[in-house]
């Protein structure tokens, strides 16, 4: 009746596991005991889980990034001990299997349950506001996305304590995958929470791309929108074009597995290297999914605290097309070892460089608004310079590993995975961190406490080198990728070394934590002497912006850095003559519903439960089709509510020091 669910599949036999069960059972008992004392359930579920508010939707988005950066985090910690002791005593503290659920646990947290999210956070609290819209084009499908994301958080966390996850690496390449090989759950606890939040990624690609192309505010042309919302804007193109052929191959790999196929197998016609080439044609548009983005904050870092306009605004918009349309022309040298021939090999090398290039520009961009500016040093700036001299270090790596042969000798090292972890942390991780700084008072009304924010960022940038500068040590030294049993002495000094850095990086994460609770204790301070008084239509409403946004959507003229020009020019805020009743939508929970009978049936796919999985299908179904025929009931603000909101905005607006932008 419950399929291969038994009492076995709870690892009693691992202390660790169990160890870290206990300790995750006594948060979430607290956590539980804590809201029901404060009596908050009630709150949570109206304010919070079924709300379409893309801000809020935003801050959830971010919030559950974080918790998954811990646990992806944690399980960075327990490779670099182990692989310590490996090669001090030949013998680590995990068992191979163990470390190998380790490894490809920590490479699909961090990429799917941990950067994607968190962009996807920042899009959804500034894009609307950016582009002066009320919210995004689908508000139900925001929240359906993002309750189809934590379907996805749940279950790679569920394989944690029962089962097990898979044991193939985060791209879980066939014939290692196939049924014959992981004959266990682990696979399909990869399958499944992959598919579920590729799902909801995909529906927030649709909807932001509707959002930007027609829900810009009146007067702002395409070459009027702030840098941010264009890169969001090409990211969400790449979401819509490389998350399907995701969704395609993690399906013919689920047919394999469940029905006796052969896509992936060396017989009855199917082919291993088909599954390669399909999963990084995603995976190379994954990589600028995530990097994009934080391109976009980093712009309007920049700017902003350079006291500057940003340098080549036409020049980045391009930039970040070109990379759009050439990231899809080079996930071949993902596997240059692979034999694909010379003349393949050399294309795609080719155009690996090629990328490169408009890249570049956008390095040079953000150093001539840097130059001759008047700088300010806080600590978004700080993220952002640390970004670009560890992004331009990953940058030249990348491009050594672009020449075939070089790649060849290189591939299955360290030297790699140091390249990797360059552009991701020094690119994409910092840019989310600086973003969350940024955005951070307009989200939540308060500005985050900046020593403790300094001290986190030099916490992590030196800890970054001092944990990956030796690993392109290793991996010219011959160290090869996922070593984790018998390593050989002599790279024990380095990797010594690498996990000194890892503990910097854990009291970066710290001083994170601190950050947030002490600004929390300190959030009655003034907002409006801000450091920044942002330069774009975000900043044109209150900390935290009212649920409707703007009381009269804005007109644009043309100009960019419209609140910018306000400020410089003297312009004040002038309440509007005539209010009128601002139409939202209301707060669903069919997005949780569905999201909860996807759980259902993903769990009882995953262990074979065919009766629990057919309820869990029908109920998404009916679920939809109810919400379809539902009566749409939409309210309305009252006017009297505006205008007790404008009152704050206007007070807000007038006392602004307008003198330290001139």
């Amino acid at each position: 009746m419950l399929g291969k669910l038994t009492l076995n599949a709870i690892p009693y036999h691992e202390p660790i596991i169990m160890i870290t069960l206990v300790f995750i059972m006594l948060i979430g008992l607290g956590l539980i005991t804590t809201i029901t004392y404060f009596n908050k359930w009630q709150y949570l579920w109206h304010e919070w889980f079924t709300s379409v508010d893309h801000k809020k939707i935003g801050i959830m988005y971010i919030i559950v990034s974080f918790v998954m950066l811990l646990r992806g985090f944690a399980d960075a910690i327990m490779m670099r001990f182990h692989q310590v002791l490996s090669s001090a005593n030949e013998v680590g503290f995990l068992p191979p299997h163990h470390y190998d659920q380790v490894v490809t646990a920590h490479g699909v947290i961090m990429i799917i349950f941990m950067a994607m999210p968190f962009v996807i956070g920042l899009m959804n609290l500034a894009v609307p506001l950016q582009i002066g819209a009320r919210d995004v084009a689908f508000p139900f499908l925001n929240s359906l996305s993002f309750w189809l994301f934590m379907v996805g958080v749940i279950l790679i966390n569920l394989s944690l304590g029962l089962g097990e996850f898979a044991q193939t690496g985060w791209a879980a390449y066939p014939p290692l995958s196939e049924k014959e090989y992981s004959p266990g759950v682990g696979v399909d606890y990869w399958i499944w929470s992959i598919q579920v939040a590729g799902v909801g990624t995909t529906l927030t690609g649709v909807n932001f791309l509707a959002t930007i192309l027609h829900m810009r505010a009146p007067g702002m042309k395409m070459m009027s929108m702030p840098v941010f919302t264009w890169t969001a804007l090409c990211t969400n193109v790449l979401i819509i074009a490389a998350f399907p052929i995701l969704t395609v191959t993690i399906t013919l790999l689920t047919l394999d597995r469940y029905l006796g196929t052969h896509f992936f197998t060396n017989e009855m016609g199917g082919n291993v290297m088909m599954y390669v080439n399909l999963f990084w044609a995603w995976g190379h548009p994954e990589v600028y999914i995530l990097v994009l983005p934080v391109f976009g904050v980093f712009s309007e870092v920049v700017a902003t605290f350079s006291r500057k306009s940003l340098f080549g605004y036409t020049s980045l918009v391009w930039a970040t097309i070109s990379i759009t349309i050439l990231s899809f022309c080079v996930w071949l040298h993902h596997f240059f070892t692979m034999g694909s021939g010379a003349n393949v090999n050399a294309f795609f090398g080719i155009m690996t460089m090629i990328i490169a290039i408009p890249t570049g520009v956008k390095i040079f961009n953000w150093l001539f608004t840097i130059y001759r500016g008047r700088v300010v040093l806080h600590s978004t700036m700080l993220w952002t310079v640390g970004f670009i001299i560890t992004f331009s270090i990953g940058g030249m790596t990348g491009v050594l590993l672009a020449l075939p042969g070089a790649d060849f000798v290189l591939h299955n090292s360290l030297f790699l995975i140091a390249h990797f972890h360059n552009v991701i942390i020094g690119g994409v991780v910092f840019g989310c961190f600086a973003g969350m700084t940024y955005w951070f008072p307009k989200a939540c009304g308060f500005i985050l406490n900046e020593s403790w924010g300094k001290r986190a960022f030099w916490f992590w940038i030196i800890g970054f080198y001092v944990a990956f500068m030796p690993l392109y040590c290793l991996g010219f030294m011959g160290m090869t990728r996922r070593l984790s049993q018998q390593i050989d002495s002599i790279f024990h000094p380095p990797l010594m070394i690498a996990s000194i850095g890892v503990i910097l990086i854990a009291l970066g994460i710290l001083c994170q934590i601190i950050q947030l609770i002490v600004s929390l204790y300190d959030r009655n301070r003034d907002l409006t002497g801000d450091p920044w008084n942002g330069r774009t239509l975000e900043w044109m409403t209150t900390s935290p912006p009212p649920i409707y946004n703007f009381a009269v959507i804005p007109e644009v003229n043309n100009h960019r850095d419209i609140f910018w020009r306000m400020k410089e020019q003297g312009i004040a805020y002038h309440r509007p003559l005539v209010y009128q009743p601002i139409h939202i939508p209301n707060n669903t929970s069919t997005g949780v519903i569905i999201s909860a009978f996807s759980l259902v049936f993903s769990f009882s796919m995953i262990w074979y439960i065919w009766w629990l999985a057919i309820i869990g299908l029908v109920g998404i179904i009916a679920s939809l089709i109810v919400h379809s025929f539902k009566e749409k009931k939409d309210c309305y603000v009252p006017i009297k509510t505006i205008e007790h909101i404008e009152n704050k905005h206007i007070a807000q607006i007038s006392q602004m020091d307008v003198n330290n932008v001139h």
